[in-house]
């Protein structure tokens, strides 16, 4: 383990025009973790997400990923730092196959080892093998979701981030999703940033997670802890997602 943390989030605010979506965030993730940021809807969960890949930019503090201040840097630099996001709503390219939408998803770099990538995404997510010549906006939910995941894995990523993966997936699906986002965390030491409403799923897969309440972390811990807290389970857990 590094002593500094691949991604530092210190002091950020970001705002929408005059209204501030963000206030004072700081948030670690550390090389090979799995850290979960949990919240109601419109917490500004999200928006965090987005601040990190430079839009919108934080008005005040800073991020630091890989020891490089990224705060300021345009969204497309960013990527090639090796973040890669699965965004929320999924945003995959409709209308072109399974297989062109991974091949969006390779970096130029990365094209020597394209076919081996999409192999491993393909062992990872089975089904997306029996789709590939299928076009993307075909697909099931769960199905679309796999295929954003997988875009983000082509770009040979150190950080992953996900933003609400289980979104209006059934439960075996989204146990099938967080079972090969833990795969490839334990078997590659893939570093994980997951944005999650299902609480329950994101605590119980994460090494830490922080919780964020209008535009501001209140709590943190590791998974186990927020899991076991009181607070967290009467606000997130209570006749939640068991």
């Amino acid at each position: 383990m590094s002593a500094e943390p691949l991604l530092k989030v210190q002091g950020v605010e970001t705002y929408y025009g005059n209204i501030r979506a963000l206030s004072g965030v700081d948030v670690e993730v550390r090389q090979g973790e799995i850290v979960s940021l949990i919240g109601a809807n419109g917490a500004g969960k999200s928006t965090l997400m987005m601040t990190i890949c430079g839009s919108p930019q934080a008005r005040t503090g800073t991020i630091t990923f890989d020891g490089t201040d990224i705060t300021r840097m345009p969204t497309h630099l960013i990527a090639r730092r090796r973040i890669a996001q699965s965004p929320e709503g999924r945003r995959i390219f409709p209308r072109m196959t399974v297989l062109e939408n991974l091949q969006m998803g390779a970096g130029l770099d990365n094209l020597k080892h394209f076919n081996e990538d999409v192999e491993k995404i393909f062992t990872l997510f089975p089904r997306l093998k029996e789709r590939q010549s299928q076009r993307g906006g075909t697909l099931s939910g769960g199905e679309q979701q796999m295929l954003s995941i997988g875009r983000a894995l082509m770009a040979r990523p150190k950080l992953l981030l996900l933003d609400e993966p289980s979104l209006g997936l059934a439960p075996l699906i989204v146990k099938g999703i967080f079972e090969a986002i833990k795969k490839l965390n334990k078997e590659e030491g893939l570093t994980v940033f997951l944005v999650e409403q299902n609480a329950f799923a994101a605590l119980k897969l994460s090494d830490r997670a922080y919780v964020m309440v209008n535009g501001k972390v209140t709590m943190s811990g590791t998974g186990k802890e927020l899991l076991a807290d009181p607070q967290v389970r009467a606000a997130y857990l209570e006749g939640g997602h068991h």
